[in-house]
């Protein structure tokens, strides 16, 4: 199903780098509004076909905000890779909710925005009326973190979209088997751009920087108080059944710690759920319904 269009703002953050954010909907909508948060080499594009259907709900019409990240999409790349930082972009995070008048939302993170969602927890739990965690969670498994480390930054040159999908299909196709020519093709759109001639990555290839520093022999600091933090707030985590980042023991996990946690598998899908499907949809359009109830808007 095609998204309803989405407006284009741009809002400065505290260095007074330009962020840009998708925003689907009706500004002053009877829903509660959603903010969509996407992972580390990614855009609010991804978000595009659930946003629309989010926004767009003949009972309960809503604002859902997709947000590109510093370095991704059409904001502003840093001249200093060094911000490249969770730290910076929760900052940023936080600069957009004030610019944009959202004192209370439900977050959908994926990845790296999942992490985001869990600091912001920590930081201003106030502003978090329930989250999706979709296929992030407090341990982050070693092996996904080797396979995105050996692409974020170094996919080869594609010479047109045609390529770019071929180039896609062949580093994710494990983990998508179900995806056809067409959705290899939209995913393209999503991954790259055109500019000056050259079919590019959709975001600052210097992001590569951010994952240099991680010592693959080393676990990685688990956050589990950041996902203790959500325990106020309905919370709904969904995992790739073919993940190698979130695995099905940290969903038992998090579980264990949060019996109230819903729990969504989604089939034939890896590293990170696409959420195009009209089933996970509707799983996740009837979670923020749920969240209304526990926070009237």
């Amino acid at each position: 199903m095609s998204a309803s269009p989405a407006t284009s703002i741009f809002v400065t953050a505290q260095d007074g780098l330009r962020l840009h954010v998708r925003s689907y909907g009706p500004r002053t909508g009877a829903g509660l509004p959603v903010v969509c948060l996407p992972g580390l080499a990614r855009t609010g594009a991804d978000f595009d076909v659930l946003a629309g259907r989010l926004a767009s709900d003949p009972e309960r019409p809503r604002r859902v905000l997709a947000l590109d990240s510093r370095g991704r999409g059409r904001s502003d790349y840093d001249p200093d890779p060094a911000n490249y930082s969770l730290a910076v972009e929760l900052a940023d995070l936080i600069a957009v909710l004030t610019a944009l008048g959202i004192a209370g939302a439900v977050f959908l993170g994926t990845s790296r925005g999942g992490l985001l969602t869990m600091l912001l927890a920590v930081a201003r739990p106030t502003a978090i009326a329930g989250c999706v965690l979709n296929d992030i969670g407090p341990v982050i498994d070693l092996k996904g973190l080797v396979r995105i480390k050996s692409y974020v930054g170094k996919l080869p040159q594609p010479a047109n979209f045609q390529q770019a999908a071929d180039i896609l299909r062949g580093s994710f196709g494990s983990q998508f088997p179900k995806l056809n020519d067409d959705d290899w093709a939209a995913f393209a759109r999503r991954t790259f751009k055109e500019a000056g001639g050259r079919i590019v990555p959709d975001y600052d290839v210097k992001l590569a920087t951010t994952l240099e520093a991680t010592d693959l022999e080393r676990p990685l600091p688990e956050l589990w108080k950041e996902f203790d933090a959500l325990a106020r707030m309905p919370a709904m985590v969904i995992r790739g059944a073919n993940s190698d980042i979130l695995s099905a023991a940290t969903v038992e996990a998090m579980r264990a710690r949060r019996t109230s946690l819903d729990v969504v598998e989604v089939p034939d899908e890896g590293h990170a759920p696409l959420l195009t499907g009209d089933d996970i949809i509707g799983r996740i359009a009837s979670f923020v319904k749920s969240c209304e109830r526990s926070n009237p808007h």
